[in-house]
């Protein structure tokens, strides 16, 4: 297995080892003792899932779950709550979890519940096939969203459809003349600044110093391309 979970757990000493239950099934654990500092970290690295068990204030967890799928994280959530109360479960499930689980429970049970979700998540591609992290860009292809830095960029129709061509393309030398042709439409022999205007404008969207874009890059004489990491 090399499915990724991100356990963002604030109980210095937990009764029951979880990260070490998950990393003998056979599963890559991040663990995040810290609320803030995991949210940022699942917005911007991917994992196959996320397990939120977080218990120093109430409604903690549904505050952390509500603020990941306000900026478009689709990865699935795994709640584990302290209330037996089934109206908490329900408000969990309503702020975007796909799973809740009351403690105390039963390992075997936990890990039967992981195991549904990482395989629903290999089924429907979640967190892989629509959205695409590098660095500190977030985009989502399929909502056409873009963010940096946790914060919703607004770019033009035509700016993301140029980002989405270098994302399907990334690492790769596009020339001006394959990106007018598969991005515009035009005549590739057509002689127009557009495609430098377009790029200088996600840089100065995207870059953190446009002046030194280390996202979209220029290859003299060649083209563009993506440099970014997976």
């Amino acid at each position: 297995m090399d499915e990724r979970i991100l356990l963002i757990q604030d109980q210095p000493r937990p009764k029951a080892p979880l990260p070490e239950r998950l990393r003998q099934h056979g599963w890559a654990v991040h663990l995040m003792r810290d609320s803030r500092e995991g949210a940022e970290l699942a917005l911007h690295e991917p994992f196959d899932l996320i397990i939120l068990d977080l218990t120093r204030a109430a409604d903690h967890g549904i505050d952390v779950c509500r603020d990941l799928r306000h900026y478009g994280l689709n990865t699935p959530i795994l709640m584990l709550t302290a209330s037996n109360q089934p109206a908490d479960k329900v408000v969990g499930l309503k702020v975007g979890a796909d799973d809740c689980v009351t403690k105390p429970f039963a390992m075997i049970e936990l890990l039967a519940r992981v195991e549904a979700l990482l395989r629903r998540s290999r089924t429907m591609s979640w967190g892989r096939a629509s959205i695409h992290n590098f660095g500190h860009v977030r985009v989502d292809l399929r909502r056409t969203q873009v963010w940096r830095n946790g914060k919703t960029v607004a770019v033009s129709a035509r700016e993301f459809q140029l980002l989405r061509y270098f994302i399907e393309h990334r690492d790769a030398t596009l020339s001006r003349q394959e990106l007018l042709k598969e991005v515009w439409g035009f005549d590739p022999r057509t002689s127009t600044r557009t495609v430098d205007v377009h790029v200088s404008g996600l840089r100065q969207k995207l870059e953190r110093d446009s002046k030194q874009p280390q996202l979209i890059l220029t290859i003299q004489g060649l083209g563009y391309k993506l440099a970014a990491p997976a």
